[in-house]
């Protein structure tokens, strides 16, 4: 499988390791090492990326304007095979190799607020250097990934058209999402409000798309697939949803989700440190509806899925999308109920600079 993949970057594959490596559920990943040199090989899904030669066209893209404008800035860009191609294709499907850094590390769950900070000014960060790129330049990898309004629409139908036992069975659930839909009507204000701009936005927010150096300090963002033009509220909302509660949206013990204090004011604080000025006084007002957003779609394709057989998610077990839905509407219950001191938390940051 991976000596016609390796043999075109010169790595011959009898004298390589290679080993499986992360825990990204998307891609398949591995570790090549050669001699005193290591490598990340990744497998693009192209079953969720139907067109992986669009991400790897961003990635030059934004690759060529950050050694332009800002040389300095850690950028992992994927290599070139030797007859300069910077992705591989194959019967086995799509590939890319990319240097492993040196002393860095990932890390899978936030266990301090630091992190959260570290995390939330590195992709703060990325998106503050690339506020000149042009933004039309960029492509969609993902359309539609981020739009609620569309994520609505889906949740209806899947109330017309989906599994009828289920719809009755979470009637209660349904209500809760159909209570927050001001939350939608908030985003299509945000599409045609002046104040909020299109910016080269990540929409993949998680730790563990973060490089941290052996002192704890980030040093770049990683896995860029789903890097389009988006809104601010995609990245800080998502930095939000997964960073404040203490457990996951795994968790079925709703009782152990609560909003972290510390580590809301953690990410506000590291993503206005490089984004505070790129903000416009609209969208520094959303910013707490930043997590509302993201927490809100997240529960709605959670439960669109349990109503639909889990054709998208699929499950581990009887209910799994049911327990991820309510696990995410008690998170955004949480939120809500803190909303006012959560607005006192990011004026005072505003204010801090």
């Amino acid at each position: 499988m991976f000596s016609p993949i390796l043999e075109a970057y010169g790595l011959p594959e009898d004298k390589c390791t290679i080993r499986p490596f992360g825990t990204g559920l998307i891609n398949h990943t591995w570790k090549v090492s050669y001699g005193a040199a290591s490598y990340i090989l990744q497998r693009i899904n192209d079953a969720v990326f139907h067109h992986p030669s669009l991400i790897a066209e961003n990635m030059e893209s934004l690759a060529v304007y950050l050694q332009t404008h800002h040389p300095e800035y850690l950028f992992v860009k994927p290599l070139n095979t030797r007859d300069g191609r910077n992705l591989v294709h194959s019967q086995e499907g799509y590939f890319r190799l990319v240097p492993f850094i040196t002393g860095s590390h990932t890390i899978d769950v936030v266990s301090a607020a630091d992190q959260a900070y570290q995390a939330a000014r590195q992709f703060g960060k990325f998106t503050s250097l690339l506020a000149g790129f042009p933004i039309g330049h960029l492509h969609l990898t993902l359309p539609d990934f981020h739009n609620l309004s569309l994520r609505y629409r889906q949740f209806e139908d899947a109330l017309q058209h989906g599994n009828p036992a289920r719809i009755a069975a979470t009637a209660d659930q349904i209500d809760v999402l159909r209570h927050f839909r001001g939350i939608v009507h908030t985003f299509e204000d945000i599409r045609h409000h002046s104040g909020f701009r299109l910016r080269v936005t990540h929409h993949d927010t998680k730790i563990s798309n973060v490089l941290f150096d052996d002192s704890g300090h980030g040093l770049c963002v990683i896995d860029l697939d789903t890097v389009m033009p988006g809104y601010f509220i995609s990245d800080l909302g998502d930095m939000m949803r997964t960073y404040l509660s203490p457990v996951s949206e795994e968790e079925k013990d709703m009782e152990l989700i609560s909003i972290r204090d510390e580590y809301f004011r953690a990410i506000v604080r590291g993503y206005l440190s490089e984004m505070k000025e790129e903000l416009s006084a609209a969208e520094m007002d959303h910013i707490v509806y930043a997590g509302k957003f993201m927490i809100y779609m997240q529960a709605l394709r959670f439960l669109t899925d349990h109503l639909n057989d889990d054709r998208y998610y699929g499950a581990k077990y009887e209910g799994h999308n049911f327990v991820r839905a309510v696990n995410q509407l008690t998170l955004l219950q949480r939120l809500t109920e803190k909303e006012p001191i959560l607005n006192k938390m990011v004026q005072e940051s505003i204010y801090s600079f």
